[in-house]
């Protein structure tokens, strides 16, 4: 949990001197595998889908690193992500409780939701004339990558939601959300904005009132556009003006470069495609050398048409397995959380895959730790874990929305639980 608060939201960047840069999250990681070494409270990773292509994903973007033209260059990004991907597969052998599940959600989206609530304030502070941006040196600095992680952490935030019980929590959860979206809307990315316009419309294709859940979206969404200035209505039209915009003739520069070291190299070129001679080679407007801005293309152009497959077979399985939680959890009394889950995460990687067509966050950890919270769902549903986990912790240590345990011996229960196990 520390680990992945200190590498989503680097909150040492909002210090200064020596805390700014020093390597915390480096020593969280560094305990957690001290603790993995001794703890006999571990499993395989190997759990799900999901898991068998993160690592295959990361056998070929090693193989592409190697094989690309700059080695030695592309070693510092190569260890940055493997680092990311190696904590994703010491989570999957640790996690297995729902306290574990509703924790991890509780950091991931929390970590988001405060910088969320920074920017929102901001935003609504300065009438959304000055653009909001993540925390400095990060993944997630540039205001379009921020806008992204804001959008995919409102559904994970909505979940969490579900789960509490006192009123003024759920208030609360309310506030943040809106909050969220308003530091979304704040950043100004047109992808952000598409994002958020992809991850509604499912939310109200989901709701059980359509008409009034799309009259409470249009409301809410209305309000806040209203709300922002005549800059952020004018950079917005620029979506169907593109032929106008140098960033966005950057981007089909970048992806016309992309999609031709696609063709031509079988492992990609490496972590770094924004090389002039290959937009000379590649691109019909080889003066527009631009960073991909597309997870797709980003892929593409850093590990071939076998990485983009990899990388895409990694959420579109993890979005199956979601939905398999959605379906066959829902009469199952104690796991109805999962439910919740599954539905939740599949809004979540709409608003990725949507707003990740237009920005490059391929490596961030926000998408490979819901991985992790849909494989661990499945397992936890699998042996009903409702019956096998200890009593949830109470008082200061316990865990919102965790919940209390009720072993129950329900043959109906017992025997769905039976089937969604045989189908594995």
């Amino acid at each position: 949990m520390m680990w992945t608060w200190l590498s989503i939201m680097n909150p040492h960047r909002y210090a200064f001197g020596f805390a700014y840069g020093a390597p915390l999250a480096a020593a969280a990681a560094g305990c957690t595998l001290l603790g993995l070494l001794v703890t006999k409270d571990k499993e395989s990773p190997f759990r799900g889908p999901p898991v068998y292509w993160l690592v295959a994903f990361m056998v070929w973007i090693t193989a592409s690193w190697l094989m690309g033209l700059d080695p030695e260059g592309d070693y510092d990004q190569w260890v940055k992500v493997m680092k990311i991907f190696f904590m994703v597969v010491v989570a999957l052998m640790l996690l297995r409780t729902k306290q574990h599940v509703i924790a991890l959600a509780w950091v991931a989206a929390g970590s988001l939701a405060l910088l969320g609530a920074k920017g929102g304030a901001f935003t609504v502070a300065t009438g959304g004339n000055y653009r909001v941006w993540g925390p400095p040196g990060s993944f997630i600095h540039d205001n379009n990558e921020f806008a992204l992680s804001l959008v995919m952490t409102i559904p994970l935030l909505r979940f969490l939601q579900i789960q509490l019980r006192a009123a003024w929590q759920r208030h609360l959860l309310t506030v943040l959300m809106l909050l969220c979206a308003a530091a979304a809307l704040g950043t100004q990315s047109r992808g952000g904005f598409l994002a958020i316009m992809a991850m509604s419309l499912v939310l109200w294709w989901r709701g059980n009132n359509r008409a009034l859940g799309g009259i409470l979206i249009l409301t809410v969404g209305f309000a806040l556009v209203a709300f922002m200035p005549d800059t952020w209505s004018d950079r917005m039209n620029t979506i169907s003006e593109y032929e106008q915009d140098g960033s966005a003739m950057g981007r089909i520069s970048a992806w016309w470069t992309a999609f031709g070291i696609g063709k031509d190299y079988l492992f990609g070129v490496g972590f770094d495609a924004a090389r002039p001679e290959l937009f000379a080679k590649y691109s019909p407007l080889p003066d527009y050398i631009h960073a991909a801005h597309s997870i797709y293309f980003q892929v593409l152009g850093n590990h071939g048409f076998v990485g983009l497959f990899l990388f895409c077979a990694i959420f579109v399985s993890t979005f199956l397995q979601a939905g398999k939680l959605r379906k066959e959890c829902r009469a199952v009394p104690h796991a109805k959380w999962c439910h919740d889950l599954g539905g939740m995460v599949q809004v979540s990687l709409v608003g990725y895959a949507a707003g990740g067509a237009f920005l490059s966050l391929a490596y961030f950890d926000l998408p490979y730790n819901i991985m992790i919270l849909v494989v661990v769902s499945r397992v936890w549903v699998r042996r009903r874990g409702w019956e096998t986990d200890p009593q949830p912790e109470r008082g200061w240590f316990a865990i919102p929305g965790a919940g209390a345990l009720h072993p129950t011996n329900s043959d109906t229960t017992g025997a769905l639980v039976q089937r969604t196990a045989g189908r594995e």
